[in-house]
């Protein structure tokens, strides 16, 4: 039986986690106390309500409990903690909550919620990596000091295997996939895996480490 999701809030992000699900073929219904947004919602969401978040008895009456995960992309920060506070207190196995700083973000973990999301720091982050390195193409902040990034292979890479180029011990970082071309994801690279041209790696480490490889790259072209 496929999962069901509830995404509370038609902002930006509200609308591009709903549609994501959706075109992943998952049952979602999005609430939104804005008719306008809630009309346009109707044309991809499988159900599209027009209601109070912050009301519980106006969720309960959607059968929330029935869910088996939430997620809150509410703006303003009281109607997101009210709204997040309904759907634990409703049992929903997943709560995930936008958050808009640390402080929110810790007064919701307190609350129970499961999992708090920064996606306007979290956005951020990736297009100044991006601005700072050409090479690197994606940047996932994991903590403040490690993350994952896709890099593009340096020309100094291409025909080598990854036990030759020995990324762990020469800059501190691992090589967790090689993503090649038309959409090809090898997620188990082997140490006599060969680096081509087109291949892009997903290294994970320390920030530093993989700004070393970075710039230990730009300094081989």
């Amino acid at each position: 039986m496929k999962k069901q999701y509830v995404v509370i809030g038609l902002g930006r992000f509200g609308t591009s986690v709903a549609k994501t699900l959706v075109d992943q073929d998952a049952d979602v219904l999005v609430i939104d106390a804005n008719e306008e947004k809630v009309d346009q919602a109707i044309n991809f969401a499988t159900h599209a309500v027009q209601a109070d978040a912050t009301d519980e008895q106006a969720l309960k009456s959607l059968g929330i409990r029935n869910f088996d995960v939430a997620c809150v992309c509410l703006g303003e920060i009281q109607s997101s903690i009210m709204a997040a506070l309904i759907c634990k207190e409703q049992g929903i196995d997943l709560v995930l909550v936008k958050a808009q700083s640390e402080v929110h973000a810790k007064v919701l973990y307190k609350m129970g919620v499961d999992k708090v999301v920064f996606p306007e720091r979290d956005m951020g982050i990736r297009v100044a990596h991006n601005l700072i390195s050409s090479n690197i193409l994606d940047f996932i902040e994991l903590s403040d000091d490690y993350g994952i990034a896709e890099i593009e292979v340096h020309p100094a890479w291409v025909g080598q295997t990854l036990v030759d180029l020995d990324f762990r011990k020469k800059y501190g970082v691992n090589i967790i996939a090689i993503k090649g071309p038309e959409n090809a994801v090898n997620v188990s690279p082997l140490p006599g895996d060969v680096i081509a041209e087109d291949d892009i790696l997903v290294v994970i480490g320390e920030e530093e480490s993989i700004g070393k490889l970075e710039r230990h790259g730009e300094k081989q072209r």
